[in-house]
């Protein structure tokens, strides 16, 4: 298995861990079970630890394909910036869910504001990383970039 390929594989573990933990916070909110919201708390967590790996093994795909034919320097920096932006958003809302844990434990007072900007930090960090996949997925999909040419019906 070559870097860019093992890349790939664990790419898409948070963008779907995070698609998976919104939709458990969002039931955990609207039925108002203090037990899911820390459980999707968790999966923050864990999904802001796995995220750590994605970006790790960033690096070691782009010099495998980095002299490829077809390789553009343009677009690996393009995915490099957005796939950065999310990794730090997703560490930091990582951060605060494990204060919101903390925080849920040992004080009462203000923890419903810090699960708020936790599920919407969430958000962020989920878009980022959609943004960040799909510039990576541009890369090697010449089909996918905004650029492409449409095929005619001749």
């Amino acid at each position: 298995m070559n870097p860019a390929y093992l890349h790939l594989i664990v790419s898409h573990v948070p963008i779907v861990g995070i698609g998976f933990v919104i939709l458990l916070f969002i039931v955990g909110l609207a039925i108002k079970s203090s037990d899911l919201i820390n459980v999707s708390l968790i999966f923050v967590i864990f999904v802001s630890l796995f995220t750590i790996v994605v970006h790790q093994t960033g690096e070691s795909a782009e010099e495998f394909v980095k002299g490829k034919p077809g390789f553009s320097e343009e677009l690996v920096l393009n995915h490099d910036y957005a796939a950065d932006l999310a990794f730090i958003f997703a560490e930091v809302v990582g951060i605060l869910a494990l204060i919101t844990l903390a925080a849920k434990r040992y004080y009462k007072k203000g923890v419903k504001m810090l699960v708020i900007i936790t599920f919407l930090g969430l958000i962020v960090a989920g878009g980022l990383m959609v943004r960040a996949a799909n510039l990576g997925g541009e890369i090697s999909h010449p089909e996918i970039r905004s650029d492409a040419r449409k095929p005619s019906l001749s």
